[in-house]
This record gives C-alpha cells, sequence and structure tokens, in this order.
C-alpha cells in the first residue's frame, strides 16, 4: 500500500498560517494534494495536522484527515518526520499496511507530480530513503561567515581552488521524502548512506520560510506555468 502523508500544523512563527495561505486564490496545501493524486500511486492521501480550519481544508481537495495530531507533536521544535512515523503507527493499528510512505511538504505548489513518480521507482529498487536534491549554485567549501563584523573563511585551503575542482554539493530541497514503513520507524536519519535523491532543478523549488520566499514562489510558478 502506498500512502502520501503531508505534515500541515497551524503553528508558523516566520510566515502565520503558511501551510493553508492563500496562492494564487487557493490554500497552497492544494498544490501538494493535486499533485499527489495526479501521480495515481497513491491508495491513500493523509494529511496531519493539529488544526480543523487544516483539516476542513485538505478534505475538500480530496485528502483525508484521520484525526488531529497531538500537541506534543506540533509544535515547532519536533521534527517533521515524527509525525510521520505516529501516522505510520496509527495506521498499523487500524488494520493498514502502509508499505511506501512519501512525506510531501504542503508548501510546494512547484512539485511536479513526475519527480514523485521517479522518487517511488528509485525507493522500489532498495533504497531507503528517497527525497528531492539541489544542487548548490555556488560551492558551499568556499563559504565564509562574520565573527565581530569580520570575515572568517570555513576552509582557507579551498580559497584558491577553481570551482570545477570542487565536489558538486546538494542541498534539501524540501519537497518530498519516500521512504518504506519500516525504514521511517525505525531509521534516525532520512540522509545516510542507504538514501538517494531525486535532482530537482534550480528554478523549480523554494523553500518558503519568509515573505521573500512567498514573492519568489510566485514569481516562479508562473514562469512554470508559461
Amino acid at each position: 500500500m502506498n500512502i502520501a502523508i503531508i505534515p500541515a500544523r497551524i503553528g508558523s512563527t516566520r510566515l502565520p498560517k503558511k501551510n493553508i495561505k492563500l496562492f494564487f486564490k487557493k490554500p497552497i496545501i492544494a498544490y501538494a494534494i493535486k499533485e499527489a493524486k495526479k501521480t495515481k500511486l497513491f491508495d491513500k492521501i493523509f494529511v496531519s495536522t493539529d488544526s480543523k480550519k487544516i483539516k476542513k481544508i485538505s478534505e475538500s481537495y480530496g485528502a483525508e484527515v484521520p484525526y488531529l495530531r497531538p500537541n506534543y507533536l506540533s509544535n515547532n521544535k519536533v521534527h517533521f518526520n515524527e509525525s510521520i512515523k505516529h501516522m505510520i503507527k496509527w495506521l498499523i493499528k487500524k488494520n493498514f499496511n502502509p508499505k511506501n510512505v512519501c512525506c510531501i511538504y504542503p508548501t510546494s505548489p512547484l512539485l511536479d507530480y513526475t519527480q514523485l513518480v521517479k522518487g517511488y521507482k528509485k525507493l522500489i529498487k532498495n533504497n531507503n530513503f528517497v527525497f528531492s536534491a539541489c544542487l548548490y549554485r555556488s560551492p558551499p567549501q568556499r563559504s565564509f561567515f562574520l565573527k565581530n563584523g569580520k570575515v572568517k573563511l570555513f576552509n582557507k585551503k579551498n580559497y584558491n581552488r577553481r570551482s570545477q575542482t570542487l565536489k558538486e554539493i546538494y542541498h534539501d530541497a524540501g519537497q518530498f521524502y519516500w521512504g518504506k514503513s519500516e525504514n521511517w520507524i525505525n531509521e534516525k536519519l532520512i540522509f545516510n548512506n542507504n538514501s538517494s535523491i531525486i535532482k530537482i532543478p534550480y528554478l523549480q523549488f523554494i523553500d518558503i520560510n519568509y515573505r521573500d520566499d512567498w514573492y519568489i514562489a510566485e514569481k516562479l510558478y508562473k514562469l512554470k506555468s508559461k
């Protein structure tokens, strides 16, 4: 049984209620539900939320919300995978058999369902997890921080190295995470030696945390829709 779980709590300190904020006249979570449905992979699409409002909106777009997430899993200190584990364990107790589980972020309006399909195909080739990732545009090996207003390189050895000689480094694109149920429950790290990635093009993702991110997402969505 293939299950999609969209974690969407009501609290968001940096961008209030961002999981249901209107994005081109639709709650942004609607886009994640729509792309999940388009894959035709999922027997069930669930939303894990602590909010009756999010529950009502999610159900109106075709997702299921079988319960409201407990408060101890709904604060900003809890990692998202805890809510995924909780849902999987609940499903098992209710005699479901969730074999493959995909966590999809609710704020992913640039998500393309074909990437979810690619992730599933990789997962069943014996990977623990498969998740969306993007190549760093500038080599992080030459990054620096400020200490008392002064520039400090993380690694001075990389200062004179040509960027072409540095290893390509990827970062989490924050769109989706495929995993087998047992791995969601037992593994502590999604990013491990038995995981793989789906490479997301640079202009097809945005991690929305601030108002500027939302503005950029709107611009990229318009570009995608042309």
